[in-house]
């Protein structure tokens, strides 16, 4: 790894929060390498539209200096909700998420490129597997990697995601089940080839949520419409319904079951949607999620803090991202800056979580709030 400007920093994870951390580290001459398992940008989809938001995600940007990059791209009118009820599709009143009114969607592709594009050639270390990091006893860390070989780093960053390579060397905790499963699907050129469909959903997204279940469009770039399909089921829901995940016919008749009575119109998005149907069960850490602090080694995003997908995760990613790499810029030490980065990132995701899990309950109330 390249030291020659300071101490050598190891991003494992190639996402909005890693990318974050190392864009800002670059702006102030700071050496950095990203490692990244994905062969490639481009490798696998990358999900659907985010919507950033004033305090946080666009703070990340401006001190990424990407912040005008991001509006040009950013679609603000994709921030309309429209919520229908169910057995008569008829609209109501929308009680929102509690943020900023200044929160454009953007793709996360488009984001993600955003970043990528940003950093110097070479930054990131494409199809570079990390399967887990071992102290070498004086703070130093030495990263173990899928093809045998090793690298070793003064300060280790796990930014790999809900299922972090990085974390067991933090703490025990693992991701689990929420009991709310989301599936997914979507429509290309939703408003040539589905114009009733798009005028429905309007700008932004559409929900329709009733009974412990909910259905989601949600308007990304490009002309595509992606469809939530999210319930509360035993994680092997399919095992018990006796349906086989690639049964794209299976599925959809297993979903209309779920959601029978439900309006024509809506049920429009589980009937003539274009490709298969992918399962995504939702998992979170433990909240709050902590662990001691230790030298040369920290977490940010979904290896710190998984949450529930409701709005606030890219979010939270990037923030960290910007805020441990100003500690790293100012702080005169590693462990310092380490310290001070954790010392704000650990609250305020203990804070986030909670919300985040009471947002998830009411999209998708527990069985035991409908019975009562």
């Amino acid at each position: 790894m390249n030291s020659a400007h300071g101490p050598r920093i190891a991003v494992v994870g190639a996402g909005l929060g890693g990318l974050a951390l190392a864009r800002v580290l670059q702006r102030h001459g700071r050496s950095v390498t990203v490692f990244e398992s994905d062969a490639s940008t481009g490798a696998r989809p990358q999900g659907g539209s985010l919507d950033i938001h004033a305090a946080t995600g666009q703070a990340a940007l401006r001190a990424a200096g990407l912040l005008d990059q991001f509006r040009a791209l950013s679609r603000p009118e994709g921030q309309e909700w429209r919520v229908l009820e169910p057995v008569t599709a008829t609209a109501l009143p929308f009680p929102g998420p509690v943020h900023d009114d200044d929160s454009p969607e953007i793709d996360r592709g488009q984001l993600r490129s955003l970043f990528l594009e940003s950093l110097a050639e070479g930054t990131v270390r494409w199809g570079c597997t990390v399967t887990g990091a071992t102290p070498l006893g004086d703070g130093t860390w030495r990263l173990l990697l899928g093809d045998g070989t090793t690298e070793d780093a003064d300060l280790v960053v796990g930014a790999d995601g809900a299922w972090s390579r990085i974390r067991p060397a933090l703490s025990d905790a693992t991701p689990g089940y929420t009991g709310v499963t989301f599936i997914e699907t979507g429509f290309d050129d939703c408003d040539t080839r589905h114009p009733d469909l798009a005028r429905m959903v309007g700008n932004g997204t559409l929900l329709a949520t009733a009974d412990g279940k909910a259905l989601l469009a949600q308007r990304n770039g490009n002309g595509y419409l992606r469809v939530y399909v999210a319930f509360r089921a035993p994680r092997d829901w399919q095992v018990a319904a006796d349906v086989a995940p690639d049964d794209t016919a299976a599925v959809r008749a297993h979903l209309l079951k779920r959601f029978d009575g439900w309006d024509e119109s809506l049920l429009y998005l589980l009937r003539h949607h274009d490709g298969g149907f992918v399962n995504r069960p939702v998992f979170v850490l433990p909240a709050p999620h902590t662990w001691e602090h230790t030298p040369g080694i920290t977490l940010l995003g979904d290896a710190a803090h998984l949450m529930p997908p409701v709005g606030l995760g890219a979010n939270l990613a990037m923030l960290d991202g910007t805020d441990l790499a100003h500690a790293l810029i100012t702080e005169s030490s590693i462990d310092d800056a380490v310290r001070a980065y954790e010392h704000l990132m650990l609250p305020r995701s203990a804070q986030a979580a909670q919300d985040c899990a009471e947002a998830l309950d009411n999209l998708i109330p527990p069985a035991d709030s409908l019975r009562g």
